[in-house]
C-alpha cells in the first residue's frame, strides 16, 4: 500500500540546504520513493497560514520503505543537519479513506 511522507520545514539556518537538496532525492529513490512536490509555493485556502519555508510530499511504496529512508545511514547526517538548521515535522499517511465513502480508496 502506498504511503505519503509529508515534510513541513521552516528553515532557521540555510547552511544545510544545498547538500540536503542535492543528495536526499537519491536516497529517497533508493527506497522506492519519489518526490511529488518540494515546494515553497504554499497557498492557504482555509485556516491559519503555516509558519513554514517549504512542504515536501514524497510517495513511498510502503510504510516500511518510508521508515527505511528515514533511518538510512546515508540520510542520518543529512537529517541531523536539517534538524539543527530548521524546525519541522515529518508525517506519513496511507491512501485510505477514513470515512469509507470514496470507492477507489481502501477503507481506513
Amino acid at each position: 500500500m502506498p504511503v505519503y511522507l509529508i515534510a513541513q520545514v521552516k528553515v532557521t539556518d540555510d547552511a544545510w540546504v544545498p547538500e540536503y537538496a542535492a543528495k536526499t532525492h537519491e536516497i529517497v529513490a533508493r527506497h522506492g520513493g519519489k518526490y511529488l512536490s518540494r515546494s515553497a509555493n504554499i497557498t492557504t485556502i482555509e485556516g491559519t497560514p503555516p509558519d513554514t519555508t517549504l512542504i515536501a510530499l514524497v510517495e513511498f511504496p510502503s510504510l516500511d520503505a518510508a521508515k527505511a529512508f528515514a533511518t538510512d545511514p546515508d540520510y542520518t547526517p543529512l537529517g541531523k543537519a536539517r534538524q539543527a538548521g530548521s524546525e519541522g515535522h515529518f508525517w506519513v499517511i496511507d491512501d485510505t479513506d477514513a470515512a469509507g465513502g470514496i470507492p477507489y480508496l481502501p477503507k481506513g
